[in-house]
C-alpha cells in the first residue's frame, strides 16, 4: 500500500521560513518524480515544485521561484519543500505527489497523492 505522509506545516508570519516534508512508503521512491502542489481555499490546486528521481532536475511555479526549494533524500524516502520569504498568498494546503513516468507530467498524471499539510501565513 502506497502512502505519502506530509508534515511540517503550521502558522508563520509573513517573511518567515518553513520546511515541509513528505515521507513515502510502499513504492520504489528513488524511481519516482516527486511534486509539491497547493490548494488555497476556494481555489484550484496548483503545481508548486517538482524534482526528478535523482534530484538532478527541478521545476518551479513562477510564483515561488527564488523563494522555495525542493529537495529529496532517497535514503530516507523523503521529499522536502523549503519555503522562504513566505507571503500571505502562500497560505494553502500543501500536498506531495509521486509520478512514475520519468518525465514532467501535468497534475492529473501523478500516480499517488498525500493528504496534505496546512501552511498558514499571517501578517
Amino acid at each position: 500500500q502506497v502512502q505519502l505522509v506530509e508534515s511540517g506545516g503550521g502558522l508563520v508570519q509573513a517573511g518567515a521560513s518553513l520546511k515541509v516534508s513528505c515521507v513515502a512508503s510502499g513504492l520504489p521512491f528513488s524511481s519516482y518524480t516527486m511534486g509539491w502542489f497547493r490548494q488555497a481555499p476556494g481555489k484550484k490546486r496548483q503545481f508548486v515544485a517538482g524534482i526528478t528521481w535523482s534530484g538532478g532536475s527541478t521545476n518551479y511555479a513562477d510564483s515561488v521561484k527564488g523563494r522555495f526549494t525542493i529537495s529529496r533524500d532517497n535514503a530516507k524516502n523523503t521529499v522536502y519543500l523549503q519555503m522562504n520569504s513566505l507571503k500571505l498568498e502562500d497560505t494553502a494546503v500543501y500536498t506531495c505527489a509521486a509520478d512514475s513516468s520519468g518525465r514532467w507530467v501535468p497534475e492529473d498524471g501523478y500516480d499517488y497523492w498525500g493528504q496534505g499539510t496546512q501552511v498558514t501565513v499571517s501578517s
